[in-house]
């Protein structure tokens, strides 16, 4: 919308693990559509595209030569399924291809503040003046720290990775001993999105809940547990949940969640 654009949503569903619907995309997709966006695996969900869905999207791309897409790929590495598919191997579309990465989420560098782009030159190359006005560029002790972070062992990443699953599993356990809240089992990332629209229209602790937004006030202010409204992310029938914290603090916050849920 900044540049001008207009936004076009495809919709994705819980009862389907919130995959990408493959025709939905074609249907919306015409001679002015210019960038298709998507991440695998996604925030807010943990869903994984197939190497099959990937294949389809780069026959859309292909056969529409003023699309770029732009993969986000940064939870790449927080993956449950086994090695990371990536559109990249399509290389009839590598011309119209931009992947977007970084360090913040597998090697738990947020605060160095430093992501990548690889891409058609040109397109880089404006990316890089852009970057250089908008910020200055990225700090060079940042790019130093990525470079080591890229070149080694990734073994604390998988062993970072195995803990996250585990949680995972103890997070959708518990959640799912709560009434109304409906789980499914995210496949990367390290979120939840419960849908909780089971709750909408009833009052909880004298408070009335019709959306995410109602939800996730009532519980910061009755459990002091924060959550993310799925309005935030355009499906107001859920919310997010991220697991990144110790187990003892994540059954603390369930416990808390499921006896404000009660009242």
């Amino acid at each position: 919308n900044f540049a001008g654009g207009k936004c076009v949503f495809v919709p994705s569903k819980f009862e389907d693990e919130f995959a990408i619907d493959i025709d939905a995309m074609k249907a919306s997709v015409n001679d002015k559509t210019k960038i298709i966006i998507f991440s695998s695996p996604s925030n807010p969900a943990g869903n994984l595209l197939s190497k099959e869905q990937l294949g389809e999207i780069a026959k859309i791309v292909k056969a529409n030569p003023q699309i770029t897409v732009i993969s986000d790929e940064i939870y790449e590495h927080i993956n449950f399924e086994g090695e990371h598919i990536s559109i990249s191997q399509f290389s009839e579309i590598r011309d119209q291809l931009v992947i977007i990465n970084g360090v913040s989420k597998a090697f738990s560098m947020t605060g160095w503040r430093l992501g990548y782009m690889a891409g058609p030159a040109a397109l880089v190359a404006t990316c890089d003046k852009l970057q250089g006005q908008f910020t200055s560029g990225a700090a060079s002790i940042s790019q130093w720290a990525a470079i080591t972070a890229l070149n080694e062992d990734m073994k604390p990443t998988h062993e970072m990775v195995a803990v996250f699953k585990h949680r995972r599993d103890l997070m959708v356990e518990w959640l799912r001993e709560i009434p109304g809240m409906e789980v499914d089992i995210p496949r990367g990332a390290f979120y939840l999105f419960p849908r909780v629209s089971s709750f909408y229209g009833k009052t909880i602790g004298g408070t009335t809940i019709d959306s995410s937004l109602d939800f996730c006030n009532y519980i910061l202010e009755e459990a002091l547990v924060a959550l993310v409204p799925g309005v935030a992310f355009g499906m107001d029938d859920h919310i997010r949940i991220s697991y990144a914290s110790s187990e003892a603090e994540l059954k603390e916050a369930v416990n808390r969640i499921k006896t404000a849920l009660s009242k």
